[in-house]
């Protein structure tokens, strides 16, 4: 059981944060990319707070692996960039401690596209 423990974590973590999006898209009107970005700032808030860390270290994948987790690695980003950069961290250091993830996701968006051809909705 306890080697089971971080992936229940991860699950009920990860699934609540889908299941507040879900909601959001149900009994509000707000559109998914709205309630996307939103959940990205709210990374970036909490994480620039201090208050996401606890999340990550409570739940691990299932905290960083959605898009709030993203916003969190831009922050700690900046955070990390400012220390070592001054300043100029602000600019280079959401960018480059998300380059990985932004880098994969541009190659395997390319890939779909040469994989698969689009089509309008029927």
């Amino acid at each position: 059981m306890e080697v089971a423990l971080p992936y229940i974590k991860a699950f009920l973590c990860g699934g609540l944060l889908c299941l507040i999006g879900q909601i959001l898209i149900d009994k509000t009107s707000l559109t998914p990319a709205k309630i996307l970005v939103s959940y990205v700032v709210a990374g970036v808030v909490l994480g620039g707070l201090g208050i996401y860390r606890h999340l990550v270290e409570w739940g691990g994948a299932g905290a960083t692996v959605p898009l709030t987790g993203f916003g969190y690695l831009l922050a700690r980003g900046v955070a990390e960039a400012v220390k070592e950069d001054g300043l100029l961290g602000v600019l280079t250091g959401g960018l480059t401690a998300a380059a990985g993830g932004i880098a994969a996701a541009m190659v395997f968006g390319y890939l779909a596209a040469l994989l698969f051809r689009s089509r309008p909705k029927s």
